[in-house]
């Protein structure tokens, strides 16, 4: 039985969900380790790497303009987008991540929509991704409270990471990118260029680490964020549109939170839990209306 394409987009963006609220607990769970932000990012793309490096000839989008293989290669969830979210989980808390780097998602991405192909969301789209972007804002505020220190650091961070990833949402549906198509794009070009610069020059604590917790990091983060959340970020983006991709990915901090239980041990307030209900009923909204 074959699945409709909007169906088909819909399971990829709550994937999306599940893998970046993973992406979010676990690289928070990294980063207070000994290994730093940029053995990470090293580990993401050593994996990710190895699984596209061999595909890389017949994935190629060869009928890109360089200009838009750059622009793909920068703003998609490579090293530039992986550093500024390790970075600013150094100086914030998980629950700032998900409500400043997710939940401003869909904003930036409307307005790139708007500008570029002058394409307006239906009034029920706004609503639903109003109603999830204040449902996430309400998850996070009990998390903000006991944030980092150099927490306007990290919420600029934060929010450089999401207008990157926008422009990458916008652009695999813009310039009709498959899903292969886009893992060699943000895979290969972001491992040749990063990994010598941190093997020379970066500092570095996998000495220092256990071999468990960088197995861990290395499989969890090149196969999640680096691998699967590509391909289904491409496939929700071409099957529902940018727009309606970025609403789903806003749904993360609420997500986020249940994943925090078992996995940090944060278990949501009652502002948590009413965060979480308000997502839930602007994803229902979201669904429902397509």
């Amino acid at each position: 039985m074959s699945v409709s394409k909007p169906v088909l987009g819909i399971f990829c963006a709550i994937g999306v969900i599940f893998v970046w609220s993973g992406f979010i607990v676990f690289s928070r769970a990294g980063v207070i380790t000994n290994l730093t932000p940029y053995d990470m990012t090293a580990l993401r793309f050593i994996v990710a790497g190895s699984l596209v490096l061999p595909f890389i000839w017949s994935w190629w989008p060869r009928q890109l303009p360089l200009s838009a293989t750059v622009i793909m290669a920068v703003c998609g969830p490579g090293v530039a987008y992986t550093l500024l979210m390790y970075l600013g989980l150094t100086d914030a808390s998980a629950a700032y991540a998900g409500v400043f780097a997710n939940g401003s998602l869909p904003v930036f991405t409307t307005l790139l929509a708007m500008v570029i192909t002058r394409e307006v969301p239906a009034r029920s789209q706004f609503l639903a991704i109003a109603i999830i972007v204040a449902g996430g804002v309400i998850s996070g505020i009990p998390g903000m409270a006991t944030g980092g220190e150099n927490l306007v650091t990290g919420i600029l961070l934060f929010l450089s990471a999401s207008a990157l990833l926008s422009v990458y949402v916008f652009g695999v549906r813009y310039w009709q990118i498959t899903p292969r198509q886009a893992l060699a794009l943000v895979t290969i070009p972001n491992a040749l260029v990063f990994l010598p610069v941190w093997y020379f020059l970066m500092p570095s604590g996998l000495a220092e680490t256990e071999l468990s917790t960088i197995i861990f990091q290395g499989l969890f983060q090149g196969l999640g964020p680096g691998f699967l959340a590509v391909i289904l970020f491409a496939v929700a983006a071409i099957h529902l549109g940018p727009t309606p991709t970025a609403g789903f990915a806003a749904a993360v901090p609420a997500s986020a939170s249940f994943m925090a239980m078992p996995v940090l041990g944060e278990y949501p307030a009652p502002m948590e839990w009413t965060g979480i209900v308000v997502v839930t009923a602007g994803l229902v909204l979201l669904i429902v209306r397509r």
